[in-house]
């Protein structure tokens, strides 16, 4: 059914909306998960002295994300939300294109700069097209419902940029992006009217988010959580680009890389619905310490095991899968908690905020992923090494966090 939307015009049933904000969301998962099976193609043609630095092609887009972060959102404030996104997916529609014809891998990552850079809009733009439309209790369905979709296609990207590489080439992946966005933002923008009006518009002010930012650093809560989120991120990013090369180069099963991701990534994706029925009786704090408790006596174990050599390979495989599992899950048991914790007390200035500690969280936690990525030498080692010394950071500055009455 048909309802009526903030300036009195008709707009699209409530199950097509869902399904546009989910495409719009994906926009970053498809761009990153359908990346992994080329990474050694990548590395063979375009690095061959150091196929490590394949990896790039994950860390840049991810930190170009990052700083898109930082503006998209001030800006749709200002200019409205439908030119923001539409630029953010032109900006991603030509860094496909220069990515996916790019002779050099410097070209490549240029391209995939560009790409962050866009897919930022709809990344952040999507969540306040949601809040101009609901608030709420709606608004929480609504997003709940979106996230549910739009878990599942990390567990299909990889699947979808196999098949593609089988058929036409791992540079025929950017092309894919390229339809993928041109399919999502487009549905939007025929089917969905502004919905941020002129009369609620804000000017953009560089002063308004220096404030904020200083508000976000000042508070110790919101310092604190950033910085634990900041961690949590970085082992994902970890994860995503070492898991390739260890299923491929370490385990021998890079074929069926894809299938074990879904895996993976099926399984994980429970994490965020134990999360959302648990945390109205644990609360925050308790929830994020028990499942950084248990990650960090894991890792630890899993430290162990990788660098003695001690289990047989099957063994070994089983153990890299179960811990993954739990990497994956743990973002979501941690970062939503972490990211209600650090916006509590910027309420007054949330839109802000939240472009400052996303981006904060994301360009940083590429950063740390880097030198953990590049030391990859054909087993799990690095990644255990780095992950662990991640959680036990992560885990430290959790013990002390300061103690503030949950809402």
């Amino acid at each position: 059914m048909a309802q009526a939307d903030i300036t009195g015009q008709r707009r699209v049933s409530r199950s097509e909306f869902i399904a546009i904000m989910a495409l719009l969301f994906a926009t970053v998962a498809f761009s990153i998960d359908a990346m992994l099976p080329a990474l050694p193609e990548i590395g063979r043609e375009l690095a061959p002295a150091n196929l490590n630095h394949a990896q790039f092609v994950v860390l840049v887009f991810v930190a170009a994300m990052g700083i898109g972060t930082l503006v998209v959102g001030p800006l749709s404030d200002s200019l409205g939300r439908k030119p923001v996104i539409l630029g953010g997916a032109g900006l991603f529609v030509v860094g496909a294109m220069i990515a996916g014809t790019g002779q050099s891998l410097e070209l490549v990552l240029f391209g995939r700069a560009l790409q962050g850079l866009g897919a930022a809009a709809p990344r952040v733009v999507a969540l306040a097209v949601i809040r101009d439309l609901y608030a709420g209790r709606d608004m929480a369905r609504i997003v709940s419902f979106v996230m549910m979709i739009f878990t599942l296609l990390p567990a299909i990207a990889p699947l979808l940029g196999a098949g593609i590489i089988a058929l036409a080439g791992w540079r025929a992946i950017f092309l894919a992006f390229l339809l993928f966005s041109v399919i999502s933002v487009g549905w939007y923008a025929l089917r969905l009217p502004e919905t941020l009006p002129p009369a609620r518009r804000r000017p953009l002010k560089p002063a308004s988010l220096r404030a904020a930012a200083r508000e976000v650093f000042a508070d110790p809560v919101a310092r604190r959580a950033v910085l634990v989120q900041t961690l949590i991120f970085s082992v994902l990013f970890m994860l995503l680009t070492s898991i390739q090369q260890i299923f491929d180069i370490h385990f021998g099963r890079g074929d069926s890389f894809p299938l074990w991701f879904a895996l993976i990534a099926v399984i994980a994706g429970s994490a965020s619905f134990t999360n959302a029925m648990l945390v109205g009786r644990l609360g925050m704090r308790f929830l994020v310490r028990v499942t950084l408790s248990a990650q960090l006596a894991l890792s630890v174990a899993m430290a162990a095991l990788f660098w003695s050599g001690l289990l047989p390979p099957g063994a070994e495989f089983a153990a890299f899968m179960l811990w993954a599992i739990t990497l994956f899950g743990m973002l979501g048991l941690t970062i939503g908690n972490l990211n209600a914790l650090a916006m509590e007390p910027l309420g007054h200035v949330a839109g802000m905020a939240a472009s400052i500690i996303g981006a904060l969280a994301t360009v940083m936690s590429a950063l740390l992923a880097v030198p953990v990525g590049q030391a990859f030498d054909g087993t799990p080692r690095p990644l255990a090494t780095g992950v662990l010394l991640a959680v036990a950071a992560a885990f430290l500055l959790i013990r002390k966090f300061p103690e503030r009455p949950e809402t």
